[in-house]
């Protein structure tokens, strides 16, 4: 307890007069009126008032504040009602301790209300990933940049600026704000540009919102199936799977359309891709050192897997052979990219030449996997070469050493071949890579 010289009724004299003794490290004046409220003074000047009393035995001093921002009434009322709260054996201590968390909960809380999708959009692209893979195929996330684009930038074809990617308008809204409504009126507004670049960017946004929802930091912001409510859905356009690939009777028109394009390069990548069933941007993105001409295999970028080998078969091995080292990739273009990106317009002149009516790239997997079953290779190692994900097939998945899956996929080119018209000695040796020196 204060020594009573040290209590006095506080006034504004008392407590303008009131200084710390030399020596001191501070000193207390003590109030009558308010026996718990006491005036501390440190060796600087500094005043604050102080309340200090007994709760279950122990000691306990609260700062009330300081006597330029407490008058003297205001400071004894304050030290009343901490009084009566120790005498009801409640400490005011934890009671502001349960203030201040509830006003940072709060504050974390409005700030996590304020967070918008373009807030957690960088985040996404930067740690977002499909399944079964430790980051996105740089196509992909292409892709996604580009439908969350802002837009205004020069074409790279044609004159004006870009417009922004359908997924721009929603990086605008909080992430707590994302629900069937919201997605509702953006999938309308979009699909009047283009319902199937609409349901594209939804699919692709129903990913983003998977993730957040995966995280504890968004989980709660986060409706995971907004982008699945029946309203939306029912807009979609119908997904009509294609089925397009080459009959056999047109093998032979498609084969000298596309050997007779100018382009040489494209004429082989299009060959390429009927011969292996690869994925277009797989054999695309396919360099020199993929080409094992000594051992007859080549490595390719794998969309289940990170690369899968298959076997070089003798005609296709002829054709990449011929083709000139201009740089890294081996159907090389002196586009930005440095290889072959587009070949539509190409394979469209050979459609065209050969009086087909449609046949997309992808097309062309389709053709190899139909026309490998003709050629009675067994479904498991049409699927191997493909680089389809392992599953059940008629005779069971079973992966296939690279030697064990040579004879198969030779059978298959042979009956390529052979359907095409093409006569070729599958005992001659690839002629030798032509050497273009940089200008």
């Amino acid at each position: 307890m204060p020594k009573q010289q040290n209590r006095v009724r506080l006034t504004a004299g008392r407590v303008d007069a009131f200084a710390c003794p030399v020596g001191k490290s501070q000193a207390f004046l003590w109030d009558t009126d308010a026996p718990s409220l006491a005036l501390r003074v440190s060796p600087t000047g500094r005043k604050t008032y102080v309340f200090e009393s007994r709760l279950n035995g122990q000691s306990l001093r609260v700062n009330i504040g300081t006597a330029t921002d407490w008058p003297i009434e205001k400071a004894r009322t304050r030290a009343q009602e901490l009084k009566r709260l120790v005498d009801a054996g409640t400490d005011p201590r934890e009671i502001e301790r349960q203030q201040q968390a509830d006003k940072a909960a709060l504050k974390v809380a409005a700030s996590a209300e304020a967070l918008t999708v373009g807030d957690v959009w960088p985040t996404y692209l930067k740690q977002g990933k499909p399944k079964r893979r430790d980051a996105w195929k740089p196509g992909y996330r292409a892709d996604l940049e580009a439908m969350a684009a802002p837009g205004g930038v020069e074409k790279k074809r044609g004159k004006g600026l870009t417009r922004p990617g359908p997924l721009y308008p929603l990086l605008a809204l909080p992430l707590a704000g994302v629900n069937e409504d919201s997605l509702k009126s953006w999938f309308d507004s979009e699909a009047l540009k283009g319902k199937h670049q609409a349901a594209r960017a939804l699919m692709m946004f129903r990913g983003f919102l998977r993730w957040c929802s995966a995280r504890p930091e968004y989980r709660k912001l986060t409706d995971r199936d907004a982008g699945r409510a029946a309203a939306i859905v029912e807009s979609l356009p119908s997904s009509t799977r294609r089925t397009d690939a080459l009959e056999a009777a047109q093998v032979p028109g498609w084969w000298m359309g596309v050997e007779q394009l100018s382009n040489r390069t494209a004429s082989v990548y299009l060959r390429a891709l009927l011969l292996t069933g690869a994925r277009r941007e797989e054999m695309a993105a396919m360099k020199w050192a993929d080409v094992d001409f000594q051992w007859r295999k080549l490595t390719i970028a794998d969309k289940v897997e990170a690369t899968r080998t298959i076997p070089l078969t003798p005609y296709l091995a002829q054709l990449l052979a011929a083709l000139p080292r201009v740089n890294e990739f081996v159907f090389a273009s002196t586009g930005k990219a440095g290889r072959i990106a587009d070949t539509r317009a190409s394979h469209a002149n050979a459609l065209q030449s050969a009086a087909i009516e449609a046949l997309t790239i992808h097309g062309l997997r389709r053709s190899f996997s139909l026309l490998g079953e003709a050629a009675g290779a067994p479904a498991g190692a049409i699927a191997q070469v493909m680089g389809h994900k392992p599953s059940a097939t008629a005779e069971g998945y079973r992966p296939r050493s690279v030697d064990a899956l040579r004879p198969f996929l030779a059978q298959i080119e042979a009956h390529i071949l052979k359907l095409a018209g093409v006569q070729f000695d599958a005992e001659a040796e690839p002629g030798k890579l032509a050497l273009v020196q940089a200008a």
